[in-house]
């Protein structure tokens, strides 16, 4: 049984074929909330690294390990730095960002030139890669590195790059080395909204999945229930 909410009313609808881009990016910023965000680090075909954060980012499959992420490059399809160091590459390395690191993810985003090393701008630690030839960053609470696996071209300007996780570093005290369970309240990771919002996930619940079992004898249980007042 699904309830009505109360002030739940009509939609409006947003024709995206009728909409140009900006308002398109609007809307889905507005409403595809909260979103994860990838703090990305690469380096160069020269070894010089380069931070910066995206929040069109997921995790998309356990086997394979696939995470995506979405790169806008410049109008005129010249890559940015993460774009283009990823091509020559084909590594990279997503950071969570925890609420301690708002601040520093936030100096990353500033559009420095290219020869201009973010992390170190940032008061961030760039801890050697394992698996990949790109550094981590030692603050955040955990880090995956990953390798190219392909990547999609979408647009005028836009990439969505899957990579292959290739090896997961998290904070001690986060992740139960034995059942490999991630104590999410520890994470303390932030995502991002529309505009300038961010949100934190320290309001959690938990709802398991019911089976068809549990779901039919809930449905008797309101059903007697809904005898018993009417």
């Amino acid at each position: 049984m699904s309830a009505k909410r109360d002030g739940q009313g009509p939609h409006t609808h947003f024709d995206f074929s009728t909409l140009s881009a900006r308002d398109r990016y609007k809307l889905l910023i507005g409403t595809v909330i909260p979103r994860p965000i990838a703090f990305v680090t690469t380096v160069d075909e020269h070894g010089a690294p380069n931070a910066a954060p995206f929040s069109f980012f997921n995790c998309l499959s356990a086997d394979p390990a696939i995470v995506a992420i979405g790169v806008e490059n410049h109008a005129d399809m010249k890559f940015k730095d993460t774009g283009h160091n990823i091509r020559m590459t084909e590594e990279f390395t997503v950071n969570i960002v925890d609420d301690a690191m708002v601040d520093a993810m936030n100096v990353c985003a500033v559009p420095f030139p290219s020869d201009v090393d973010e992390l170190g701008k940032a008061g961030l630690t760039a801890v050697k890669g394992t698996h990949v030839g790109c550094p981590r960053i030692e603050e955040a609470p955990a880090s995956l590195e990953c390798r190219r696996y392909i990547t999609l071209a979408v647009g005028k300007s836009r990439e969505i790059i899957l990579g292959l996780v290739l090896g997961c570093f998290v904070r001690d005290g986060i992740a139960n080395p034995l059942t490999k369970h991630v104590d999410q309240r520890k994470m303390d990771a932030i995502g991002r909204l529309g505009g300038h919002g961010y949100s934190r996930i320290r309001d959690q619940f938990d709802l398991p999945t019911m089976s068809v079992a549990e779901w039919e004898k809930r449905e008797r249980g309101e059903a007697l229930l809904r005898a018993e007042t009417d």
